[in-house]
């Protein structure tokens, strides 16, 4: 059977969909990020589209009654979420903080309204010092996020995307996440998450310890465009140490 007609092979192009409600338990979305992220590693070739709409939660309430051990698995779920060979969208709106504001973040590609506003989960006048922070650090630097963190401001649509931490407005977020799902589902995969990885380590990496990292991708770079299959884990260690 034709790949573009079977069921199934279409089933599996299709973008795998979460849908946020920050007003649940946090062990509760922290198994619905890691349903969607076993779903993903399933998969080649996959979109993870996260939907983060208006709730009647409150995000300055983050993260409530947890234990440790509760925000450890939030934080490695997310941190799953992150690090997938498949690419991820984020479609937010209104209100983003608490886990919502953790998940934006944590996206390749992020789509909002101009109804967003960003809010730093506070509580009794402190942030909470969660990862968001680290993310935030490395996403738009020292200066530009120590001044969210003691301002205590919301972040607006624009400010965001004038910052970086959002990526497209649009007042028609269906047929913007359509575009981007279309044209990051054709990078989806192992060679997206080698390169995320090279960003996101970049910030805390010397270019001497990069440098051995960033050949072991060339090598696998040429040996794609070339048609000579991925290198063995012999020659890349081969590599890195040149």
């Amino acid at each position: 059977m034709n790949a573009d007609h079977d069921p199934g092979a279409l089933a599996a192009r299709l973008p795998l969909r979460l849908d946020i409600d920050g007003g649940v338990p946090l062990a509760e979305l922290t198994a619905a990020v890691n349903g969607v992220c076993q779903q993903a590693e399933d998969r080649t070739h996959s979109v993870v589209v996260l939907w983060l709409p208006t709730s009647s939660f409150d995000p300055k309430g983050w993260p409530g009654e947890i234990s440790i051990q509760d925000a450890n698995r939030w934080e490695r779920a997310v941190r799953r979420l992150e690090r997938l060979a498949a690419a991820s969208i984020a479609v937010v709106s209104g209100a983003c903080g608490g886990p919502a504001l953790d998940l934006l973040l944590a996206t390749d590609y992020r789509i909002a309204t101009a109804e967003l506003r960003l809010l730093l989960p506070v509580n009794d006048g402190h942030v909470w010092p969660g990862m968001a922070v680290h993310r935030l650090v490395n996403q738009v630097g020292v200066a530009r996020a120590r001044q969210l963190l003691v301002g205590g401001h919301d972040i607006s649509a624009q400010q965001a995307l004038d910052i970086g931490l959002v990526d497209e407005l649009s007042s028609a977020a269906s047929d913007a996440l359509r575009a981007a799902a279309s044209r990051l589902g054709r990078i989806s995969g192992k060679e997206l998450a080698i390169r995320r990885q090279l960003v996101l380590e970049a910030p805390a990496t010397s270019f001497e310890d990069a440098l051995g990292t960033h050949l072991a991708a060339c090598d696998r770079e040429l040996r794609r465009l070339h048609g000579r299959g991925e290198p063995d884990e012999e020659r890349s260690a081969r590599t890195g140490d040149r």
